[in-house]
């Protein structure tokens, strides 16, 4: 539920006076846009995945078992750390955290239903559930 002009008002004018008694507290509550360390974290994977490959190549070369596992294992742990921290940007941007274009608004309340699964699949089973059990007599 959307809230109203006043209410609006109302809290832009907390969140001002907020900012204003205490600016290092204000800023912590704001929370971090997720995209803020994506390129870091990206950046950090894809130097791990080369780590990972040049350490592969080396245990291949030197036919030292060892060294390879643990290049193949830096490979796919830093590859998993790519994908996770590109599932958190896109899993924020379809709740409507983050907009594409930057700007930060609050969440489409149901957009937060449906990707948290409560208006998935479960609801309509459960909706089922009940209009079979109406249906039935009761």
């Amino acid at each position: 539920m959307p809230l109203s002009e006043h209410e609006q008002r109302l809290l832009e004018q907390m969140e001002r006076a907020l900012y204003a008694e205490d600016p290092k507290f204000a800023s912590s509550l704001r929370g971090k846009d997720p995209r803020s360390n994506f390129r870091r974290r990206v950046l950090l994977a894809a130097l791990g995945f080369v780590v990972g490959v040049v350490l592969l190549m080396t245990g291949l070369v030197a036919q030292i078992v060892l060294v390879s596992v643990l290049g193949f294992l830096l490979m796919l742990s830093s590859a998993f750390f790519a994908v996770t921290s590109y599932r958190a940007v896109t899993a924020a941007a379809q709740l409507g955290v983050v907009d594409p274009s930057g700007v930060r608004r609050a969440p489409h309340p149901a957009a937060g239903r449906k990707a948290r699964g409560h208006g998935g699949f479960m609801a309509r089973v459960e909706e089922r559930w009940n209009r079979r059990r109406d249906d039935n007599g009761r």
